[in-house]
């Protein structure tokens, strides 16, 4: 299982790096700053994938979710360094506090349901 999670998680890396390192994704604009929200939503399935994989083997679900929100942030950065270096793109510290907000708005709704769940289950 460990093995199919960070295939997962490897795969979806490089489907963004891939993206980025396009010299621009064409995307209809519908509304002002939609980009952002294509940030959000991108890096809340990098949060996802992160914490499936990281709580199979990682001990403390505490250190499970800080190293995963570390992981989509620092992936981010990286990520918006990556498209400082490819022509008709730039680095956009919006666009990394939209990866951070997605992946860290994930993250908490999925731990948020998990505690709930031990606590019915514990009852």
């Amino acid at each position: 299982m460990k093995l199919v999670w960070l295939a997962l998680l490897a795969a979806y890396c490089g489907v963004i790096f891939y993206l980025s390192h396009q010299p621009s994704v064409l995307a209809p604009m519908l509304f002002p700053y939609q980009d952002k929200l294509f940030h959000a939503m991108a890096y809340g399935v990098l949060g996802f994938l992160s914490l499936g994989y990281f709580k199979l083997v990682l001990i403390g679900y505490k250190h499970v979710l800080i190293i995963a929100l570390v992981f989509s942030a620092l992936y981010g950065a990286s990520d918006e360094w990556h498209q400082s270096f490819i022509a008709g793109r730039d680095a956009d510290i919006l666009d990394w506090l939209a990866d951070c907000f997605g992946a860290t708005l994930v993250i908490s709704v999925m731990s948020f349901f998990s505690r709930k769940n031990q606590h019915l289950l514990s009852k």
